[in-house]
């Protein structure tokens, strides 16, 4: 094992905020990884795809990249097959992958950044489908023992865009590979947001392959490649409140967006708040506010992770002002 002195983390966490590692290495298997932990200096650091991540400093101790990959199926039958995929594979090239061997359950979370092992982590979702829905199980290693453990869908304790993994569990465990339980015989989600407009638009049939599509060319929309705009796509959790607050107000503010959450909650859009308190295309220097979607902070080159933090900040201040609904970041502060 090498491990690298003061490597640069720029061209590794999708915001492209230039940050240094005190220390740096990648694993491409569980030996090598459980080999690296018995020299790697703490604290750690695992990096998947840099997608949900801000930095706002220089990482002190070791940096890890999750470079295992393989998709391979386990086992199948007419309806289902069981994949289990290496958690350094990029999460859209699963999709890819999915679609290309007829296996439905996550073509809604297409384009969605990152890697497969980061997914279960925050429970990715889009356009009604969250990951817990396909998910069987887990892989991930204990760092203080070295030891490798399996974790059911339940043991995840899955929530909105939350797992044991950014609570009880934080920062213990390293997720290597992850198990999908995909299926055969489709049932396809086209409800949730534009979906179905889209498919109109684009003329085609309702199939796996033209649903990713559809995803994709609405995400595209709405949302900057970080290729050529630093982000991280959504900054914020959209906040949950109750039924009783929101039509308090929806009586002040008639636009304001909401589904129901249950029987007595409503999920708020936090890309309405944000862009309803005036934050929607705002710059300061490189640091700013998307121009098409207010959920998304944008670095326009040079902007410092501590610039971005202090706009969420600001934001997440001036939304609990005028509306009483605090919102929570999405994207994990380091």
């Amino acid at each position: 094992m090498a491990l690298q002195h003061n490597y640069p983390l720029q061209s590794l966490n999708t915001f492209g905020i230039q940050a240094q590692a005190e220390y740096f290495t990648a694993f491409h298997s569980i030996d090598e990884l459980q080999q690296i932990l018995e020299q790697a200096r703490p604290p750690l650091m695992v990096l998947g795809g840099g997608s949900n991540i801000l930095l706002t400093q220089d990482v002190k101790g070791t940096v890890l990249k999750n470079n295992i990959s393989g998709i391979s199926i386990l086992e199948e039958d007419d309806n289902h097959a069981k994949v289990r995929v290496g958690g350094g594979v990029v999460w859209h090239d699963f999709v890819i992958w999915s679609i290309e061997n007829n296996l439905g359950g996550i073509e809604n979370l297409s384009l969605i950044p990152g890697s497969v092992g980061a997914a279960p982590m925050q429970n990715i979702g889009a356009y009604g489908t969250e990951i817990k829905s396909v998910f069987t199980e887990l892989e991930a290693v204990n760092i203080k023992t070295k030891v490798t453990h399996k974790f059911s869908n339940d043991d995840c304790q899955f929530g909105y865009r939350h797992s044991i993994f950014k609570g009880q569990l934080k920062g213990q465990y390293i997720i290597c590979n992850v198990t999908f339980h995909l299926s055969k015989a489709h049932q396809f989600n086209t409800s949730y947001g534009a979906i179905e407009n889209e498919l109109n638009d684009m003329g085609v049939e309702t199939n796996l392959k033209n649903i990713s599509q559809a995803v994709i060319n609405i995400r595209q929309r709405k949302l900057p490649n970080p290729k050529e705009i630093g982000n991280s796509g959504s900054f914020f959790k959209n906040p949950t409140i109750s039924n009783s607050q929101f039509e308090t107000l929806k009586q002040e503010f008639q636009s304001i967006v909401g589904y129901p959450n249950g029987e007595h909650k409503t999920k708020v859009a936090a890309g309405w708040l944000i862009e309803h308190a005036g934050w929607k295309g705002y710059t300061n220097k490189d640091a700013g506010v998307h121009k098409n979607q207010a959920l998304v902070l944008v670095n326009y080159g040079q902007a410092k992770g501590i610039d971005i933090l202090k706009l969420a900040q600001k934001i997440q201040y001036s939304v609990k002002e005028k509306f009483g609904i605090d919102l929570e970041t999405e994207v994990n502060i380091i």
